[in-house]
């Protein structure tokens, strides 16, 4: 299933679906049949147009902004102690890097581990909860877990505090696999730290696996409103922020198709 979903992935995605299109309007554009040749003009032209409405138009931006708007930022009083832990989705961390440079490399999301370091600091008696591994359809880097614990002991969180699901390779795995570990009682409250726009499908299959979790959204790409008229400034990166608004309501669909959520957008009340 892992793998199967890592190809379905790849292969909806619209930057991947636009270049295909292209590519193949050219060749059959280079056809002796007049008919064939018109479309494959028509094609090209349509995927030139696409290039242009995703990568430098707001249009990502408007499919995002719901998933980064659909849960708040709580407010968490210094040393407040109704969570039994603070659970942080892997994904910020480079894990290449980290294992290799033996030492913590953080990406764009690195903002799971800086806003989990400072609930940690906020929090001194909750529990820190690492889930997630980095892999993907063609690499594993086992170990990224341990990069990112690491980081947190060399920062002054006591190693008693830390607890370690190093095995997940998606929401769903991290879900099910953390509660094995952690098998949260009821009335437990749990911090819940992912990017924003992944936060509604975390929220569901957390909720599904049987977590009380409080959502504490971070790694917001948009400013709302300003980036409802902003375009972007370069081609490339339009179409990477519609690649990952896209993946996320894919997923949310595929998550309750699968029956892995109880509702297609999940949103603060649980359903």
């Amino acid at each position: 299933m892992f793998v199967l979903s890592k190809i379905v992935a790849f292969l909806v995605q619209p930057s991947t679906l636009i270049w295909v299109l292209l590519i193949v309007g050219l060749a059959r554009a280079r056809a002796l049949r007049p008919l064939v040749r018109q479309q494959g003009l028509r094609m090209a032209y349509g995927a030139a147009a696409l290039l242009l409405l995703v990568g430098v138009t707001p249009v990502s931006s408007w499919l995002i902004m719901p998933l980064e708007q659909r849960f708040s930022r709580p407010e968490i009083p210094v040393g407040h102690g109704d969570f039994a832990g603070i659970i942080v989705l892997g994904g910020g961390e480079d894990g290449r890097g980290s294992v290799l440079r033996r030492e913590l490399q953080i990406n764009e999301a690195g903002d799971r581990i800086t806003t989990a370091a400072a609930l940690a600091m906020r929090l001194p008696a909750t529990r820190l909860i690492l889930t997630g591994t980095a892999e993907t359809l063609f690499d594993s880097v086992p170990g990224t877990a341990n990069a990112v614990r690491d980081h947190f002991l060399a920062i002054g969180v006591a190693p008693s505090r830390i607890v370690v699901e190093g095995r997940a390779r998606n929401t769903y795995e991290n879900a099910t696999l953390t509660h094995a570990i952690v098998a949260p009682k009821p009335g437990e409250r749990y911090l819940l730290v992912t990017s924003a726009a992944h936060m509604p499908r975390s929220v569901g299959v957390f909720r599904h696996a049987g977590f009380d979790v409080v959502p504490y959204p971070t790694d917001y790409r948009t400013n709302y409103p300003t980036d409802l008229f902003h375009t972007f400034g370069s081609i490339p990166a339009g179409l990477k922020r519609f690649d990952e608004a896209t993946k996320e309501w894919i997923g949310l669909a595929a998550y309750r198709l699968l029956g892995r959520s109880a509702s297609f957008f999940p949103g603060p009340a649980a359903s």
